[in-house]
C-alpha cells in the first residue's frame, strides 16, 4: 500500500495559521476601529490575512489546493461559533464577577443573522478571491501585487453586501454602513495586501526550499 505524499511545509504551516485567523476573525468583529475618517470592524484585519493566505495558497500550490482550504476553513468557523454558543449557556462559576460575566456575554453572543451573515459571507467572498486570482495570472505569475489587490477589492465588496445584508436588512437601514464599510475595507485592501502578498508567498517559497538553501 502506497503511503500518502507529504505535506509541504508552506502548506502545512499556512493552513495552520488560517484555520487561527478563521477563529479569531468573529471576536475581532465586535470592535469598530477608526481609521482616521473611516470606521471599520476590527475583525477585517484578521479576514484580510485570510484572503492573503488563500492566495499565497493558490500561487504556491494550485487554485484547486486553495479552494479545499477555504472549504475546511468552516471546520473551525463553526466549532468556534458552536462553542461559542455552549459556553454562553453554561453557568458561570459563583467567584466570577457579575461585570465579567456580562462583558463576556455581550462580546460572545450573537444573532442567528449575524452568523449566517459570516458563514455565507466568509465562504462566497473567498471563493470569488481565489478565483479572480487566479483567472488573472498570466505567463510565470507576474503583477502578483495586482492580482491579489484587485481580487481582494472585489471580495471585500462582495463581503460587505453580503454580510450587512443577511445580519441588518430590516433591521435598519443598511445604504450608509454598506458604504462606510466598503470604502473603509477597498482601502485597507489597497494598502495592505500588495505587501503582504509578496511576505507570504516568499516565506512559502522558503520554507518549501531545500534545507541547503534555507540555511
Amino acid at each position: 500500500m502506497d503511503s500518502p505524499a507529504p505535506i509541504s511545509r508552506s502548506l502545512f504551516s499556512l493552513a495552520i495559521f488560517y484555520g487561527g485567523m478563521v477563529c479569531i476573525a468573529g471576536v475581532l468583529g465586535n470592535k469598530q476601529v477608526a481609521l482616521g475618517p473611516l470606521a471599520v470592524e476590527a475583525g477585517i484585519f484578521a479576514f484580510l490575512l485570510l484572503v492573503v493566505v488563500s492566495s499565497a495558497v493558490a500561487e504556491l500550490h494550485g487554485r484547486a489546493v486553495a479552494n479545499r482550504l477555504v472549504l475546511i476553513g468552516f471546520v473551525p468557523l463553526l466549532v468556534s461559533m458552536a462553542l461559542s454558543w455552549i459556553v454562553v449557556q453554561l453557568p458561570p462559576a459563583p467567584s466570577m464577577e457579575t461585570e465579567r460575566v456580562a462583558a463576556f456575554t455581550m462580546l460572545m453572543s450573537s444573532t442567528w443573522r449575524i452568523w449566517m451573515g459570516g458563514i455565507v459571507a466568509y465562504g462566497l467572498s473567498q471563493i470569488l478571491n481565489v478565483t479572480l486570482f487566479d483567472a488573472l495570472k498570466r505567463g510565470k505569475g507576474r503583477m502578483l501585487w495586482l492580482r491579489a489587490g484587485v481580487a481582494s477589492v472585489l471580495s471585500q465588496i462582495l463581503d460587505t453586501l453580503i454580510f450587512v445584508t443577511v445580519a441588518f436588512y430590516g433591521v435598519f437601514p443598511v445604504g450608509q454602513l454598506i458604504a462606510g464599510q466598503m470604502l473603509a475595507k477597498v482601502a485597507l485592501s489597497l494598502i495592505l495586501v500588495p505587501p503582504l502578498i509578496y511576505l507570504f508567498v516568499g516565506l512559502g517559497r522558503r520554507l518549501d526550499a531545500p534545507a541547503a538553501a534555507r540555511t
